[in-house]
């Protein structure tokens, strides 16, 4: 199953920034909505357009610097993170000044240690379960079970729910856009005890028949 990727800083990469105006230009589904009229909660809870996130996302330096968004230094490269000049609601009753920016996802970083919490209620499984692993190492037995727990120090957390698939023009073009919108649930080394919660939106360039290009 696809997970979200990550990228370096502020969505600059040529590769994106190509892909994300292709994707303005062949959906006619979006009159997509100008960057500075996105809401980061919308975002956030999967309620834009892959259009309309790309549109948001292409504008994420004014949009920072009109909502007075304070970039944080991170020793994660592949998150571009930033601290709000106030609380947001996420996932029902989680309050976060942090949001982060991955190649095709935005993140609210939440103070919870164990994904899982939110994960159960939003029907996601962690792709990355590190039972299997630890089973393993615990022997037939489960002889060396505690030094197995004790040898996996972090417990990875990777799993997505597709949302919303559709490709346009749904056919007779040369070329089509295929698009996903997805919730994202997972957690990185590089910030302990937060749930990473968000949405990723992307996008594929198909041929005439339905091949990626």
């Amino acid at each position: 199953m696809p997970l979200p990727q990550p990228a370096s800083a502020c969505y600059a990469a040529p590769m994106f920034g190509t892909l994300a105006l292709l994707a303005l230009a062949l959906s006619p589904a979006a009159q997509a909505q100008d960057g500075p009229e996105v809401s980061e909660v919308d975002a956030i809870a999967c309620r834009l357009s892959v259009p309309d996130y790309n549109g948001f996302a292409l504008s994420l330096d004014d949009v920072a610097k009109a909502r007075h968004w304070k970039r944080v230094a991170s020793t994660n490269a592949f998150l571009s993170e930033y601290e709000l000049p106030a609380d947001i609601l996420v996932a029902g009753s989680h309050r976060t000044r942090r949001i982060a920016f991955s190649a095709n996802a935005i993140l609210a970083i939440l103070d919870v240690a164990d994904p899982a919490e939110i994960a159960r209620g939003e029907n996601i499984e962690n792709q990355m379960d590190p039972a299997p692993l630890i089973a393993e190492l615990a022997g037939p037995d489960g002889k060396h079970r505690a030094e197995a727990e004790a040898a996996v120090k972090f417990r990875k957390f990777l799993g997505e729910r597709i949302l919303k698939d559709e490709t346009e023009p749904a056919d007779g073009e040369a070329f089509r856009m295929h698009m996903t919108v997805a919730r994202s649930i997972s957690n990185v080394t590089s910030h302990p005890g937060k749930t990473l919660y968000g949405c990723s939106y992307r996008m594929e360039m198909l041929d005439k028949d339905g091949k990626p290009l």
